[in-house]
């Protein structure tokens, strides 16, 4: 190395000593990173040679079964009369069918779903309000309380914010002829999808699970996970795997591979969808991401020592580790974030001539994992007959929420880890006003915001700082040309957090403000 003053000879040492470290670390997290995407491919591929695969009823039945449709609900005043009227126009043979209000209500919307129930009653319709005082196990505690008078061999889920077709029934009760069959999943469409930018990117995010994730293990033999609501399952398979257990925020993911490893099949039939509305604004989003973040890590916790050790196939136990694992890359993403412009720096400085093969080895890691989210997308769009160059066109979008997301989730991830408990916080329904008819053009800043006081404002205040610091990032990038290659990446990164951050601490502000609705602006007009 040629001869420099004292003070640069210093920071020369300086650089070698932490170049190591951090490209090592820089390019474990990438490598990681990198195979979560590269097993997005495997997905997609598997996808597009199961995709033409329809399984069918092998029989129908001769005499339906009774079934029971619980409809667990929890302060819901804007939405709960939609779901029961929905429930109780579902088609099918009135002796057969019992319908389970399953209420926790603590702001008095119980009376607005219980005068619902009475107008049904009076209609000759099986169905019952059970409203608990005491919120035990949360929605896996109403659903196991509800199993107690439950009279359905068959039992059909749904949140409050679905709006299950008539036809629900009829197009996947004969699949239970089957008698190994445990749950039907349907697919999940979404009433506000055109409503802002990010329901548009929900709903995206949520057509790759299903269209492309859930087909692809489901025919390829792996085992899906029920997903909490538009559902049907089989009484005897929920008893048989242990019922409804609360010590994971996924109940759901839980119940499904317990089943599963109890012996019973599963069926994902996309083609039978269910409507639903999206969170329309960051912060009930984000507190939706958290707990199912959370919940999926805690379940990997609980069941995954079990699930490698079982008697079953080598690719079930990889796909339940990927799937059960993958919302880990969200803790990945905020290490790489604060690891990309300093490991960059510091292996393009001309002192001790900079490594090259390093970067470049990362921005291709990158560039894999960053590519396959691409056509994992873009598959589940054109499967649905969609834009391929819309999609494009939204993908620096899904790019930039993933990201901003990513602290949120990856603080979710640490307290999975580490124990800590949170309660079941169930995410703000909207109503008509998240999906706004063409009578009623609601944009999303007119929402009435409903305040979320469990959601910690500190995260907002950490990604608003994580936006600035990578700004400053892309700003010194540009003033240092060795390090321009960064750029692109610290642009999106540094876009995704202030996006997130700066929209959440607005919400905040917003429901802070927000006047308490009473239960009777809740209820609509029947």
């Amino acid at each position: 190395m040629p001869q420099l003053p004292l003070l640069l000879a210093d920071v020369a040492d300086a650089l070698i000593a932490l170049r190591w470290p951090l490209t090592a670390a820089y390019l474990g997290l990438l490598a990681i990173i990198g195979t979560y995407g590269v097993h997005r491919y495997w997905l997609v591929y598997l996808f597009a040679r199961h995709r033409r695969e329809i399984p069918r009823p092998t029989r129908r039945f001769e005499e339906l079964p009774r079934v029971t449709v619980q409809l667990p609900v929890f302060n819901e005043g804007r939405v709960v009369e939609r779901i029961i009227d929905a429930a109780c126009a579902i088609a099918y043979p009135a002796d057969r069918l019992q319908i389970q209000v399953l209420d926790d209500s603590t702001d008095g919307s119980e009376q607005i779903a219980r005068r619902r129930v009475d107008h049904w009653q009076q209609l000759g319709v099986d169905i019952e309000l059970l409203h608990r005082t005491d919120r035990t196990g949360y929605k896996a505690g109403a659903l196991e309380a509800g199993m107690a008078s439950a009279k359905g061999e068959l039992i059909a889920i749904f949140d409050a914010d679905f709006v299950p077709p008539a036809n629900f029934l009829k197009r996947t009760v004969h699949h239970f002829t089957n008698p190994k069959l445990g749950m039907v999943q349907t697919r999940w469409s979404h009433l506000n999808r055109t409503d802002s930018l990010l329901t548009r990117g929900q709903a995206i995010f949520l057509d790759g699970h299903f269209v492309v994730e859930h087909t692809a293990r489901n025919r390829s033999g792996a085992w899906i996970n029920f997903n909490g609501t538009a559902g049907l399952w089989r009484a005897a398979a929920i008893a048989e795997a242990g019922g409804w257990q609360h010590d994971t925020l996924t109940e759901d993911v839980d119940l499904s591979y317990r089943a599963q490893l109890a012996g019973w099949d599963f069926r994902f039939l996309p083609w039978v969808t269910c409507p639903a509305e999206l969170p329309p604004e960051i912060n009930a989003f984000k507190s939706q991401q958290h707990r199912w973040t959370k919940g999926s890590i805690q379940t990997a916790k609980k069941l995954l020592p079990r699930l490698l050790t079982a008697d079953i196939p080598f690719k079930v136990k990889v796909e339940a580790f990927f799937h059960l694992t993958s919302p880990m890359v969200y803790l990945f993403i905020t290490l790489f974030a604060l690891l990309l412009y300093p490991a960059v720096w510091v292996n393009l400085q001309p002192i001790e001539d900079g490594r090259w093969a390093g970067v470049f080895l990362g921005m291709s890691l990158f560039m894999v994992g960053t590519i396959s989210a691409t056509t994992f997308y873009i598959a589940s769009q054109r499967a649905q007959k969609r834009s391929v160059w819309m999609t494009l066109l939204q993908i620096p979008l899904l790019m930039s929420i993933g990201i901003g997301i990513a602290l949120n989730n990856a603080i979710a991830c640490l307290e999975a880890i580490i124990g800590h408990e949170t309660p079941f916080i169930r995410t703000p329904k909207y109503g008509d006003q998240a999906a706004p008819t063409a009578d009623t053009k609601a944009p999303a800043s007119a929402l009435s915001i409903i305040p979320i006081p469990s959601l910690k404002l500190w995260i907002t205040f950490l990604e608003i700082g994580m936006g600035l610091l990578l700004l400053a990032c892309a700003i010194s990038s540009l003033r240092t040309r060795n390090t321009a290659v960064s750029l692109p990446f610290l642009v999106l990164f540094a876009t995704g957090y202030l996006y997130v951050g700066i929209t959440s601490l607005w919400i905040h502000l917003r429901g802070r403000r927000a006047p308490k609705a009473s239960v009777a602006e809740l209820a609509p007009a029947s």
